[in-house]
């Protein structure tokens, strides 16, 4: 089939009345189904949906294509003077590495890099921050109750001499010998397509296309230093064992007064000698002895908050049963209301009686058969 007698929207699969949205959407979907290096590819399927993509793609490409039936100025061909030839073919014994690309989920993007050059867009490059972890434990208590507390951490802090520019306040400029005062350098890349050059921004200037004369000697041009920060960490009432709290940009400095990462913080909750947490609920547990758990009694119980509470044992209660008090428990994180504290009644049986007790005992036992 020569050029004239394709037609790009049945390659593609779209309507010629297709957007520019569907033609991409359409194209990513097909590269990635024929492309050779994928188990089912197909090479000649492959240069057709290029060739279709790179017609329809460009708007004057695809008028001069929908008026004419085809392209001018050698465009509609997928030949030698986009930078490849896919004519060579893909033997078997062709081992293809993609480790110098990024493809991310867009593999049109990728293609239309190819045809159109690699390219950065020049900007000034920003210097972020790193984000940081911690990690700190605090009492059961204060996860009910709530507490500020205030952290301290090394990190890289902004230079105070520079005030994070990187180089002597009211130092002059002189054009970057890296990139020879442009902002950006020429990256070059070998693939199995061929030699592809990007423009990236100048690693040395950060894009400005200067340096300056008389770098920091503190920072030694990176506009941050070792040094420490302070921040006062409210964690709020019933917060959970292994919750993050994260604060917005108390993390490292960027260099050259770039903006600052988040700081992570990690709570971890002390076991309580008394309470066993299980979700907004706490589990006390008590000892009582057999002639309470058949005749009932009263008992005082502790609580998270400092008051005890008396609580009422009704007689004849098993081993292991759990009492319930409303509200006792711990509070729910970021909303209202409580969880409520369980007593487990254990019975406590006694190794070692008097006779007396023994006696009395059977006395009982006999009484009970009746």
């Amino acid at each position: 089939m020569d050029e004239k007698e394709k037609d790009y929207y049945k390659i593609l699969g779209v309507d010629r009345n297709a957007s520019q949205e569907e033609i991409k959407k359409a194209y990513r979907r097909l590269a990635h189904k024929y492309h050779p290096d994928k188990a089912g590819g197909d090479e000649q399927k492959f240069k057709e949906i290029n060739e279709a993509y790179q017609v329809l793609s460009d708007e004057n490409k695809r008028r001069q294509y929908d008026q004419f039936g085809r392209v001018f100025e050698g465009a509609a061909g997928a030949g030698p003077q986009w930078g490849f030839d896919f004519s060579q073919g893909f033997g078997s014994n062709v081992n293809f590495d993609f480790s110098d690309f990024d493809f991310g989920d867009d593999l049109g993007d990728f293609f239309s890099n190819i045809f159109g050059g690699f390219r950065e867009k020049k900007r000034k490059k920003v210097q972020y921050g790193s984000d940081i972890r911690l990690v700190i434990e605090i009492s059961l208590e204060e996860a009910a109750t709530g507490v500020k507390k205030e952290i301290e951490y090394e990190t890289m802090v902004k230079c105070e001499k520079c005030h994070g520019l990187g180089y002597e306040p009211g130092s002059a400029f002189k054009t970057c010998p890296m990139c020879n005062g442009k902002g950006e350098i020429r990256e070059v890349k070998q693939s199995f397509f061929g030699t592809f050059s990007r423009i990236k921004v100048c690693p040395e200037c950060l894009g400005e296309g200067k340096i300056p004369e008389k770098v920091c000697p503190v920072c030694k041009g990176h506009g941050r230093v070792k040094g420490k920060k302070k921040v006062l960490l409210n964690i709020e009432p019933g917060i959970n064992d292994g919750q993050i709290i994260r604060i917005a940009q108390a993390g490292e400095d960027g260099e050259k007064n770039g903006p600052p990462g988040d700081l992570y913080v990690e709570v971890r909750i002390k076991p309580h000698p008394l309470f066993k947490r299980e979700g907004v609920d706490l589990i006390y547990e008590t000892n009582i002895s057999v002639v309470d758990a058949i005749l009932g009694t009263e008992i005082e119980v502790p609580t998270i908050y400092g008051k005890k509470l008396i609580v009422k044992i009704p007689n004849g209660i098993e081993h292991g049963k759990l009492l319930r008090v409303k509200n006792k428990g711990m509070p729910y994180f970021g909303r209202r209301g409580y969880g409520d504290l369980l007593i487990r009644v254990k019975i406590k049986i006694p190794k070692h009686i008097s006779p007396r007790v023994k006696k009395l005992l059977e006395e009982l036992r006999d009484e009970l058969k009746e």
